[in-house]
């Protein structure tokens, strides 16, 4: 536990609302009395702890971020795994990001996964930044639980087809999941799948390294149940990345374990 909060240090702890200032550090801090729980309990090095108790509400307003200071904050060194750090397996479930850009969808995501028994989410180095302090907020901690790594994604599936893990994308003009049940098995059984930029979805380099077969939606309906056609409906453009996460992740998990 550390009290002594002199100008400097309120100063660093303000700084870490820039990426920049986290990165120079490698430090990210954490409010909130649950997530400063789950860092405590995790393999995460935390490296000083701030109980407004202790050094008064005047001083917790100034190095919080949030607009009602939470009663704790903790500043957590953050871990930088590389691609070589995860062993993927068959059998397992991985994500794989590609372009995500708001901070929210990524920690939504992320605690999404968890929740899943995703094994390990890879994202490309233009996704946001996961020490994002809304990215921290939106993972409810998951991301003290969850492995998260930023690669090359063409490097990844290099990897998966070493190891003859077959990687899925998500795409408006794929085949629709509920009409391949045979497809979401095989994704159950083990696979990476992978979503998308919020507006403009898997890039087109990324697309090229994913088999035309394994391009996959989900469906839209029609009020009376049945399916729209994708080509001409009018309606919403897509879903929500991270709503789309969670719908494939129960499509997946509900198929491949019958």
């Amino acid at each position: 536990m550390d009290n002594n909060l002199s100008n400097s240090k309120i100063k660093l702890i303000r700084s870490l609302r820039q990426k920049k200032f986290r990165q120079e550090t490698g430090l990210f801090a954490v409010e909130g009395t649950k997530l400063v729980e789950e860092a405590l309990h995790s393999s995460f090095e935390v490296e000083s702890v701030y109980r407004k108790e202790d050094i008064g509400e005047h001083t917790m307003q100034r190095i919080s971020s949030m607009s009602s200071p939470s009663p704790i904050l903790a500043l957590v060194r953050q871990k930088n795994l590389s691609l070589s750090d995860i062993p993927l397996q068959k059998g397992r479930l991985y994500l794989a990001l590609d372009g995500l850009r708001d901070p929210g969808n990524l920690g939504t995501i992320i605690r999404i996964a968890e929740w899943f028994g995703v094994s390990a989410v890879f994202c490309s180095h233009d996704t946001v930044e996961l020490y994002n302090p809304k990215t921290v907020q939106a993972t409810m901690g998951a991301l003290f639980r969850l492995s998260v790594v930023y690669c090359n994604l063409s490097d990844l599936f290099s990897k998966a087809g070493s190891l003859d893990v077959p990687v899925w994308g998500t795409f408006l003009d794929g085949t629709p999941v509920t009409s391949d049940k045979q497809a979401l098995k095989e994704m159950g059984r083990g696979s990476v799948i992978v979503l998308g930029n919020e507006s403009e979805g898997i890039s087109d380099p990324v697309s090229k390294l994913i088999g035309r077969k394994n391009h996959i939606l989900i469906p839209s309906f029609r009020t009376d149940g049945a399916p729209k056609d994708s080509q001409r409906f009018q309606g919403s453009e897509s879903l929500n990345v991270a709503t789309a996460c969670a719908a494939i992740l129960s499509l997946v998990r509900a198929t491949g374990s019958v």
